[in-house]
Order: structure tokens, then C-alpha cells, then sequence
């Protein structure tokens, strides 16, 4: 499943990649982490991973990521595996002008073992997910 979704952040692009590219701001806007662990590789350039714990409800969720481009301010791109799924994540920023700023998450989902029997039933909610986190960021960033 491929989808693109796209929100403009009324802030300059280096204001905008500055807290998007510091994990330590993923907390403030990223709802339900409870955690990012880097586990290998050089922190925040290609071929590292790092592991992002989430907690939605009752439930605790496990992802691993692996990043597999940096060319900021453009673009930082991603893998993002976690039980049945595996999302490629392409982030990309735009200057409309001095103080605004287009960013683009391009995603490519892919399904495997009991996943992929609700992966179709499940698009929506992947769709919503991510246009909860472009907002939620779109709002910490104008904030800062």
C-alpha cells in the first residue's frame, strides 16, 4: 500500500528540519512513544538502527528503525519494521517561502504473515496515523 500525505508547517524549513532531525523532541509531538533506544550504527545517519517503543492503550508496540537516507534539509527517509509490517518512509521538506514549509511523508506499507490477512482492512487507519503525526508535529513545530 502507497500513500502520500502532506501538511505546510508556517515555520522556515531550518527551524522545521532542526526539531524534526532531534530525537529528543520525538516525545513532544509523537503520541504514545515511550521510548527511543538507539541500538547501532552512527546515531542519525544512514544504515542506523534504533528501536521506538509505543504505548496505544493497553497495548505496547515495538518498531525498528533503520535509516536509509540523509540529505537534510530535503529529505530523511527510513525502514520502519514491527510485527507484520514493514513501512518505507520517505520525509521530505520543501521552502514555500521564508516561513513556511512543506513536508511530504511518502509511505510504502507491506504486509506479511497474519498481517497481510488485515493489512487491506487496516489502510485507513495507517492513512489517519500518519496525518495525526504530520499534525501533531505541524503544531509543536509552529509552537517552537
Amino acid at each position: 500500500m502507497k500513500y502520500t500525505t502532506q501538511i505546510v508547517i508556517k515555520s522556515p524549513i531550518a527551524t522545521v528540519v532542526n526539531l524534526f532531525d532531534n530525537p529528543d523532541n520525538l516525545k513532544k509531538w509523537m503520541k504514545g512513544l515511550e521510548s527511543f533506544e538507539h541500538l547501532n550504527g552512527v546515531q542519525g545517519q544512514p544504515g542506523a538502527k534504533s528501536k521506538l517503543t509505543f504505548v496505544i492503550g493497553k497495548r505496547k508496540m515495538e518498531m525498528i528503525e533503520t535509516i536509509t537516507v540523509r540529505n537534510l534539509p530535503q529529505e530523511f527517509s527510513g525502514t520502519y519494521e514491527a510485527n507484520g509490517v514493514f513501512n518505507k518512509i520517505s520525509n521530505k521538506f520543501i521552502p514555500i517561502s521564508e516561513n513556511s514549509t512543506q513536508y511530504i511523508s511518502e509511505n510504502d506499507v507491506q504486509f506479511s504473515g497474519v498481517m497481510k490477512l488485515f493489512g487491506w482492512m487496516m489502510q485507513g487507519a495507517f492513512k489517519k496515523q500518519t496525518r495525526t503525526f504530520l499534525n501533531d508535529f505541524k503544531n509543536f513545530a509552529e509552537k517552537e
